[in-house]
């Protein structure tokens, strides 16, 4: 059994009702029981306002109902809106606030709560994935039903994932790289091993859990994936089934790749890149021993069947029916990043800035903007920038980045202006000065875009050009006498 991404319906396969489909933090679930709970699931959300066209909130964790919950609304054709508890209440609210959801369904409870219900402009929509917004509000990046069959049939039929793979989902569902699982585990047939937060802290059980359900298929940030090569169980004696590692997100360090080429010498490596408004991913490259000899930093591959790649002025452009339909209710930014390409078909620019090969071998060279990947967390500087200005007494907020020497975002720190004493520098706020700063940004932002510290500057530099300037954040940052 599996779900056709064309059809949107379960079809029988060759593979046994009675095959594990979802390993979650709380439950297991054969197909034939995803089946029956997700067409059950779908009764209940139209009796509470679940309609073709009308989106759906998802609230929870790694529940085997949230997973249940985004099947149903593929069933019914409600556009699903998956939101992480690691996101503050605020922070739903305004996502169901703009999306005007026919209801919440919490995936712990198992409880539908009322919403306002509109029919969204656009139609025939699979989800809406909300990342970092620029303006202080998060926006919401709208994925047609023709897209998730794309990345099915891609994953498939290029990644040599073989039959009925069983994948390992670590990330939120409210980050897109979670769909990847999500989609092909439906396309295939296989399944998926939800991981709570809670459970891969307790690093003794987990890897054996893992190897308990026979995962095949690692998807991840490269960030996590480094953070396991501490633990001894993270190696093929514990994970024998384990034959492929996919990453998105943000970049791969070759360090990274040659280390897991060491540990796992029978496993593959596929980099791929691609932002959340092209449906997770566009590019995809095997990091051979021979790629990694020739390359450092890594290329991030070649573009993904029916897809076109141009490096227009240094930016990356995407082509394809992949890409979102817009961002809902954002004309402004849609004007801005969208435009129809020669044949027709939709395309976006990144504002990633690119370089490409003879060959059409693509790799990433940074950001146009303040656009930053922190652990493959999409994040605009700007919203954190306001969040630290509204701030008690504080005269303005600027956020900057801490990098390593390949570039990689490793911390956040906040910076304000009018904090505190009056003084001519900066300085580390001192205990009693805006007494619960992170409670108080916790209750608008999600916890890793919380700064790990706050600085209090007489006045934030600015550019030339009249903007925040980051990088002598950063030089005031180091100057500042531990």
């Amino acid at each position: 059994m599996r779900f056709d991404l064309k059809s949107f319906q379960f079809v029988d396969t060759g593979v046994a009702p009675d095959a594990l489909a979802v390993a979650a933090a709380d439950r297991n679930l054969t197909w034939a029981q995803l089946r029956s709970e997700a067409v059950a699931w779908a009764d209940e959300a139209r009796g509470n306002g679940a309609a073709p066209d009308v989106p759906v909130a998802i609230y929870g964790h790694k529940e085997a109902s949230f997973f249940v919950a985004m099947v149903g609304a593929l069933l019914i054709g409600a556009p699903f809106v998956p939101v992480d508890t690691i996101y503050p209440a605020e922070r739903l609210r305004r996502i169901v606030e703009i999306v005007r959801a026919a209801a919440v369904y919490d995936a712990a409870s198992g409880t539908f709560s009322a919403g306002e219900g509109a029919e969204l402009a656009e139609r025939g929509l699979a989800y809406v994935m909300f990342t970092s917004g620029s303006t202080g509000d998060p926006k919401g990046v709208q994925i047609g039903r023709e897209s998730v069959g794309l990345l099915g049939d891609w994953m498939l039929g290029s990644f040599g994932l073989g039959d009925a793979p069983v994948f390992m989902n670590q990330a939120p569902f409210s980050f897109d790289l979670s769909m990847y699982e999500v989609f092909a585990t439906l396309a295939s047939g296989g399944a998926c091993v939800l991981n709570a937060r809670e459970q891969i802290a307790a690093a003794g059980t987990w890897m054996p859990r893992l190897a308990g359900h026979g995962v095949t298929v690692w998807v991840s940030t490269p960030s996590f994936a480094h953070q396991q090569l501490a633990n001894r169980d993270f190696s093929p004696a514990t994970l024998p089934a384990l034959r492929t590692f996919l990453f998105c997100g943000e970049p791969l360090p070759s360090a990274l790749a040659k280390k897991l080429r060491q540990r796992f010498p029978g496993a593959v490596i596929l980099n791929t890149y691609g932002p959340t408004e092209a449906t997770v991913a566009t590019t995809w490259i095997e990091v051979t021993d021979a790629v990694l000899a020739a390359h450092d930093p890594l290329p991030v591959g070649h573009a993904k069947p029916d897809s076109v790649l141009i490096v227009d002025e240094g930016e990356i452009c995407i082509v394809g029916d992949h890409v979102m339909r817009g961002y809902l209710n954002r004309p402004d930014l849609n004007e801005a990043k969208l435009y129809t390409y020669a044949d027709g078909r939709r395309a976006f620019r990144t504002g990633d800035l690119g370089q490409m090969e003879a060959g059409g071998l693509l790799f990433c060279r940074g950001r146009m903007d303040d656009q930053i990947k922190l652990n493959g967390y999409r994040i605009e500087l700007a919203e954190i920038d306001e969040a630290l200005h509204g701030l008690p007494g504080v005269e303005g907020g600027a956020c900057a980045v801490l990098r390593r020497p390949d570039g990689t975002a490793v911390r956040l720190i906040g910076f304000v202006a009018g904090a505190g004493d009056a003084s001519e520098d900066a300085r580390f706020l001192a205990p009693d000065a805006l007494a619960g700063w992170k409670e108080r940004l916790a209750q608008r932002l999600p916890p890793y875009m919380v700064p790990s510290e706050l600085v209090a500057c007489p006045t934030l530099p600015m550019s030339n050009n009249h903007k925040i300037d980051r990088k002598k954040l950063v030089e005031i940052y180091a100057g500042i006498p531990a």
